[in-house]
């Protein structure tokens, strides 16, 4: 049975980033209680006072590095203390990368880094959340990967290693969390259209970047801030109770699985 969005007590760390932010919005839509979390107060409450100004006051901003297991450790027990529970974890904040550069003139630390560093804080940030879920019974935690975790795709250095380690850590925390209740998806969208900027990833020019982006998926189009977004409070809200452990694929057929 779906749940009622309004009743959740989501988290979100890297809430003033660009996912973080829109899928903050988006639950804030729904009447969802938000704890914002981010490593610099001033993006996060960015995200916090477009929420309140579109009428909603069940928002909270705390400072947290997402890297530091003690300090989210601290604000999950806080959320708790406060709210009484944690229906919703996601983590959407950014991760070390080097791309455009072949990795045959890359050094091991630029390769190894995302995928340590990814794996680390979406770990952290599980562990805190499911600590207090698995013994209510209930909960979703949201991870977040990409496309080049299932494309053979040049120029993403260790980028595409840091989304598989995700996605795979994503299947384990099912497999113990999901006796007890407690679900694990990852979203996988395809790069989104609103967070391309002015610096392409790979060495091209911007109109050339995008349009070869859009050339990858079946579509002619890339996901959208809002599509993902949608997608996180559906799978929060129950409307898909048997995706455990899955990966929700929103590369707009860039990956075909």
């Amino acid at each position: 049975m779906a749940a009622d969005a309004s009743s959740l007590r989501v988290i979100i760390h890297g809430a003033g980033g660009a996912i973080g932010g829109a899928v903050a919005e988006e639950f804030a839509r729904h009447g969802a209680e938000l704890f914002l979390a981010g490593l610099h107060r001033n993006s996060v409450n960015a995200t916090a006072e477009r929420i309140r100004a579109a009428g909603v006051e069940q928002v909270h901003v705390s400072e947290v590095d997402a890297y530091d297991s003690p300090a989210v450790d601290a604000h999950a027990n806080a959320v708790v203390d406060a709210a009484g529970r944690i229906d919703v974890m996601l983590n959407a904040v950014s991760i070390p990368l080097v791309q455009g550069t072949p990795l045959l003139e890359m050094s091991v630390e630029d390769v190894t880094a995302p995928a340590a560093a990814w794996l680390r804080t979406q770990f952290i940030t599980a562990r805190a959340a499911a600590v207090h879920m698995v013994p209510r019974g209930s909960g979703t935690i949201l991870t977040l990967s990409a496309s080049p975790a299932r494309v053979a795709i040049a120029g993403v250095g260790g980028f595409a290693a840091a989304c598989s380690a995700v996605e795979a850590l994503t299947r384990t925390m099912a497999a113990e969390f999901g006796p007890a209740g407690v679900r694990a998806v990852c979203l996988r969208p395809q790069r989104i259209l609103e967070t391309i900027g002015s610096t392409p990833d790979l060495p091209m020019p911007l109109t050339e970047f995008t349009r070869f982006l859009e050339s990858l998926t079946t579509t002619g189009k890339l996901p959208t801030l809002g599509e993902v977004a949608k997608a996180a409070v559906f799978l929060a809200q129950g409307g898909a109770d048997s995706l455990n452990g899955s990966v929700l694929n929103l590369t707009a057929g860039m990956s075909a699985d």
